[in-house]
């Protein structure tokens, strides 16, 4: 049997904002009972079908890298930071500070190799736009916003816009938010092969097809 190819995809976000749920329900396509608290990071893996119902569908395993968002441990996160193929960006919809903060997760990722204190990454919209990184935004606690008749559900994402990047909502507590055929599902799937045509592929053309990328290095 073949190897399966993999790729890194880091989940960073606030303390509480939810990572641990989303990852668990992305990957087990069903909620988490009751999350702990990730110190330092914890990963999941999930195998992706990519560009699947096509003649180029291949199987990939997903490394999610679920990155603590506790403060105490600012100075220690860049270690999971290398190799990064992808970012999901976490933000707590009833939480706005949550959202804001999101800038400075993404400059801290952007700028892993700085090695600066946590309060020292500045987020500049002019870097991230010549970073290849495939971003995806997420919303967790759609309910609750609901319920407080937040107006985040309509709204799009300012970072999301700067990024360039897909965006979803959720409650992490309801299996159907992934379901199969659904938006989300379907961003998703989109994301995670956006990840794998950047790590795998390159951009040059060879009768009109891609070529595939395979390094001698394993990630």
């Amino acid at each position: 049997m073949a190897a399966i190819d993999k790729v890194r995809i880091l989940v960073v976000g606030d303390s509480g904002v939810g990572k641990t749920s989303l990852v668990h329900l992305i990957c087990h396509n069903q909620p988490v009972g009751n999350p702990g608290w990730t110190i330092g990071c914890s990963v999941e893996v999930k195998l992706h079908e990519y560009k699947v119902g096509t003649p180029s569908e291949k199987t990939y395993f997903l490394e999610l890298w679920d990155i603590g968002g506790s403060t105490s441990h600012a100075n220690s996160r860049s270690i999971f930071y290398n190799p990064v193929h992808g970012v999901i960006l976490v933000h707590d919809l009833t939480n706005r500070k949550s959202h804001q903060n999101l800038r400075k997760w993404l400059a801290e990722v952007l700028n892993r190799e700085s090695h600066k204190d946590s309060n020292g990454y500045d987020y500049d919209p002019e870097q991230f736009a010549g970073n290849q990184t495939p971003v995806l935004v997420v919303g967790t606690k759609a309910d609750q916003a609901e319920r407080l008749r937040e107006n985040v559900l309509s709204r799009v994402s300012s970072v999301a816009e700067e990024c360039g990047a897909d965006e979803i909502n959720l409650d992490c507590n309801q299996e159907k938010c992934v379901a199969p055929g659904s938006t989300n599902a379907v961003k998703l799937s989109r994301f995670f092969d956006k990840v794998i045509e950047r790590r795998f592929y390159t951009g040059n053309q060879v009768g009109g097809n891609r070529i595939p990328y395979s390094p001698n290095v394993n990630i």
